[in-house]
C-alpha cells in the first residue's frame, strides 16, 4: 500500500447514498466533515459502521472519510457500512467471501412504498365510522 493511496466505495440504503474513501491510518471515521460519534449520535450506529472492519480483521488500519446525502441517520449509517465494505474489496479482493457471508456486500432493497390514492399512506386506509 502506497502512502497516498485512497480506496473508494459507494454505498446505498433506503434513500441514503454514501461516498466512502479509505486511506491508510489509525481508524478515524469522519462523516460530512464531522466526527462519526457526534454525527451519528447513537453507539449502535457507530458499531454498525465498524462491522466490516471487525469481520475482515482490519480494525484500526484505515481512516474513513464519508460524504452522505439523503435519508435519515440510520439509512446513512447503513449506506456508509455498505460503502466501506465495497472499498475494502478494492484494498483486497480476497476479503469478498468473508464480507459476502455476513451480508455486507448486499444492497438492502427495502425502500418506502409509495402512497396509494384513496388511502392515508401506502397501506393505511382512512378511519371507518358507521355514522
Amino acid at each position: 500500500m502506497a502512502e497516498g493511496t485512497r480506496y473508494y466505495g459507494t454505498g446505498k440504503r433506503k434513500n441514503a447514498v454514501a461516498r466512502v474513501w479509505l486511506a491508510p491510518g489509525s481508524g478515524v471515521v469522519t462523516i460530512n466533515t464531522r466526527d462519526a460519534d457526534k454525527y451519528l449520535g447513537r453507539r449502535v450506529l457507530s458499531r454498525l459502521i465498524h462491522q466490516p472492519f471487525e469481520v475482515t480483521d482490519t480494525a484500526g488500519r484505515f481512516d474513513v472519510i464519508a460524504h452522505c446525502k439523503g435519508g435519515g441517520i440510520s439509512g446513512q449509517a447503513g449506506a456508509i457500512r455498505h460503502g466501506i465494505s465495497k472499498a475494502l474489496l478494492e484494498v483486497d479482493p480476497e476479503l469478498r467471501p468473508r464480507l459476502r457471508r455476513t451480508g455486507l456486500l448486499t444492497r438492502d432493497p427495502r425502500v418506502k412504498e409509495r402512497k396509494k390514492y384513496g388511502r392515508k399512506r401506502a397501506r393505511r386506509g382512512f378511519q371507518f365510522s358507521k355514522r
